[in-house]
């Protein structure tokens, strides 16, 4: 069995604002159910859902906590409403601007935690709660976002590189057990996003350079990378699990 776009429910991790609201406007105009996933943002949440319609639902849950992510499923339930797709999305508050960050000999095991945390942990969760059903099911699609700085680590992101490297992993192993059950596991990798909360605080000349050093001459957009996580969600990928797909306008050739 493959669903298409139009008859999945997709649940989107940290879809408040930023990346994950986009996310959730891409798989909306191709007219899923979008189940919209924050933490604390609520009113942008909020906004967001209304003003995308009938086919998208508010849950708050931090998928750090695991009775969270039990909740979550639980609301869904009662409203008959079954995930059979993940976009982990959530990132623990994060600015994106390298002359900010703590340097490899300031930073503290802490800080890596705190991205572990919300990036693996809540992977996880995600996969313990939602999965039986799409085993059930013979169908699922997960879909995590990683980062280019895998292959050009150029900014002191130490902490958030290492999140996102082990999630890396995780996708790949996941894919190796759930591929079975016709559920795929595959990450889409930006590069910096113009422009998002996170990135916001990024100076322009920043965004300048990698315009002038990237093949498509532009930084990618949220709207970007968004359309091209439906690739994975779609009929057309079905052969395709445990793949990291890089979308950055060239400036990292995998």
């Amino acid at each position: 069995m493959n669903l298409p776009i139009n008859k999945q429910t997709i649940l989107i991790t940290g879809a408040g604002r930023g990346l994950g609201s986009e996310i959730a406007k891409s798989f909306y105009r191709e007219g899923a159910k979008v189940i919209i996933n924050y933490r604390k943002s609520f009113e942008s949440a909020k906004k967001l859902c209304i003003s995308l319609g009938e086919r998208a639902v508010l849950v708050q849950g931090d998928v750090r906590n695991k009775d969270d992510v039990l909740k979550i499923k639980d609301e869904l339930k009662k409203q008959n409403i079954i995930v059979n797709t993940i976009i982990h999305n959530a990132i623990d508050d994060y600015i994106f601007n390298g002359d900010q960050r703590k340097k490899i000999d300031e930073i503290e095991w802490n800080d890596f935690e705190n991205q572990i945390h919300t990036t693996q942990k809540g992977f996880l969760n995600l996969i313990n709660v939602f999965t039986p059903t799409m085993k059930e099911q013979h169908f699922g699609r997960i879909v995590t976002i990683g980062t280019n700085l895998f292959q050009n680590p150029v900014v002191p992101y130490h902490d958030y590189i290492a999140a996102k490297s082990g999630l890396l992993s995780l996708t790949r192993t996941s894919a190796i057990d759930l591929g079975q059950y016709n559920i795929t596991v595959n990450m889409v990798s930006g590069g910096l996003l113009k422009i998002t909360d996170a990135s916001k605080a990024t100076p322009d000349s920043v965004f300048d350079y990698i315009s002038s050093i990237t093949p498509l001459r532009k930084v990618t957009t949220i709207e970007d990378i968004s359309d091209a996580i439906l690739f994975f969600a779609s009929p057309w990928s079905r052969a395709v699990t445990g793949q990291n797909l890089i979308v950055d306008g060239g400036l990292v050739l995998n």
